[in-house]
């Protein structure tokens, strides 16, 4: 019998993702629930587990190649159909030669995902007549979510590009032609390949990410600069961009920012600047990346107020307890339980900031899922702490320590980042002292937390020292007034200035 491996959901706003690896090859044995590849998308990592016990049959998206959701990967031969499956992968390498020597071979363009019609022919790897092998990579198309490698089907010489680079093409065009007539040529090209080069110099075995190793041959980075984050060290294409900009953080790097587009038109260059700039044209993706944020900004009207709050409390009572509330709960007290404790009290007395739009009505949200923005060497993630207004503090200090490292170790799944309604962001731990967070759609409302930072105070008309922080809630004030923004913020900061309140429910 056979069964098919298919593509798991990737979440609500995750159409599409690239195979990233395969762990098995036909014809190896599988147990169930055994890892077979591993998937990229836009936001995690998703690894595929085999459905059942049996042989690997024939592997339908290889890696690299971009697949939609619940699209067909590969089949596994169980029962009494396990021994023919092993037997169906030398007729299938059998049949490769053939096609070699048969004349000629079309290159097309692989499955671009449901939702993608067209893509934009970005770099041609190889010229016509240069010898090509099979699964080399021949060419990479760019369209609006991902970067796509087109491999060579089979091997022989590249004898015709049909779409150069920049052209645009549709999902079913013709990009080369590969002609067997040189057959008897080595498969192997003169100069080895980006990915050999890479695992020779890091000293692993291991093969990158199709896309990270593109990125690091732009960049100029040596792999043995990039810190892999995926299956047994492998890099990938969120840790080159990683490692770049670090990189471009550094003093030494700040010339490479003249590289960065402009935002705006810009003046004329100095003639003796000019030669010293470097203008390099935004990436399709690069560009739509541009758009959709700009497109969110300009569909909410968003809007910041600021208020402050005195730490004083807070944290007299964190230095009181913390030591007994650790050894009860096996979890150290922090900030973030407070803060989360005081928008879900807020959030009752205005619901609408805990609302969204929904065409042309407003959905309530008669419950607290708190995102809790947190910072990884992947980039900016938000984990949503379920249910946060029914549980205590040592529950929320529990999710939130377990979603941290879930989310450093990049092991969040897409459902622990989706259906969240109130989203906390914290620059304080960067020191940030004041800042407008925005909106994480369709959510109606952002609180930031900034920086403890001493200031001079009037208390009953004294001058006094204490921890202030600075508020900020972004909000969208289609569906939330000024009126409910103040308050709102206003609540946080009583809450948190005299915590009893939250026992009071005042």
């Amino acid at each position: 019998m056979t069964i098919e491996v298919r593509v798991p959901t990737l979440g609500e706003s995750v159409t599409e993702a690239t195979v990233a690896t395969w762990f098995k090859k036909p014809g190896d044995a599988v147990a169930v629930d055994e890892m077979l590849c591993e998937l990229e998308t836009d936001k995690v990592t998703v690894e595929v587990p085999a459905p059942a016990a049996g042989v690997m049959g024939e592997i339908v998206a290889k890696e690299g190649e971009t697949v939609g959701v619940n699209a067909l990967l590969a089949t596994i031969a169980a029962g009494e159909g396990a021994a023919p499956a092993a037997g169906e992968k030398p007729a299938k390498a059998a049949a490769e030669p053939a096609a070699e020597a048969g004349g000629s071979v079309d290159v097309m363009v692989p499955t671009l995902g449901e939702s993608v019609t067209e893509a934009t022919v970005s770099t041609w790897f190889k010229k016509v007549g240069d010898t090509v092998a099979q699964d080399e990579m021949l060419c990479e198309l760019e369209t609006d979510k991902v970067s796509v490698e087109v491999p060579a089907p089979a091997s022989g010489v590249l004898a015709e590009i049909i779409a150069a680079e920049g052209a645009t093409v549709n999902a079913s065009a013709k990009l080369a032609v590969i002609s067997g007539s040189a057959s008897g040529v080595s498969p192997a090209p003169a100069a080895p390949s980006t990915t050999v080069a890479a695992a020779a110099s890091t000293g692993k075995d291991i093969a990158n990410a199709p896309s990270a190793e593109k990125a690091m041959a732009e960049a100029g980075i040596n792999p043995a600069q990039v810190t892999g984050t995926g299956r047994d060290g492998r890099i990938m294409k969120e840790d080159v961009a990683a490692a770049v900009a670090a990189a471009a953080a550094a003093p030494a790097a700040a010339p490479a920012a003249a590289s960065a587009p402009a935002a705006a038109p810009r003046a004329p260059a100095l003639a003796e600047d000019a030669a010293r700039e470097e203008r390099v044209r935004m990436t399709r993706l690069r560009q739509t990346i541009a758009k959709r944020l700009k497109d969110a900004q300009n569909t909410a009207a968003i809007l910041t107020t600021y208020n402050e709050v005195d730490m004083t409390e807070v944290m007299a009572i964190r230095n009181q307890y913390k030591d007994a509330f650790e050894k009860k709960h096996g979890v150290r007290m922090g900030f973030m339980s407070f803060f989360t404790k005081a928008c879900c009290h807020a959030l009752k007395e205005v619901p609408e900031v805990n609302a969204e739009i929904d065409g042309q009505d407003i959905v309530y949200k008669n419950y607290v899922h708190m995102g809790v923005a947190a910072g990884t060497p992947q980039g900016l993630v938000v984990p949503v702490i379920r249910d946060a207004d029914q549980m205590s503090f040592a529950e929320i200090e529990k999710a939130i320590a377990e979603k941290g490292k879930r989310a450093r170790d990049g092991k969040l799944s897409m459902a622990e980042m989706q259906g969240g309604t109130f989203t906390i962001s914290n620059g304080g731990v960067y020191g940030s002292l004041m800042s407008s967070p925005i909106l994480n759609p369709p959510q109606s409302g952002i609180l930031g937390m900034h920086k403890i930072q001493d200031r001079p105070m009037v208390i009953n008309g004294e001058i006094k020292i204490r921890p202030m922080m600075y508020l900020a809630l972004s909000y969208d004030h289609r569906i939330v007034d000024g009126k409910g923004a103040v308050t709102f913020l206003v609540r946080v900061k009583e809450a948190l200035e005299d915590p009893r309140r939250l026992l009071m429910d005042l």
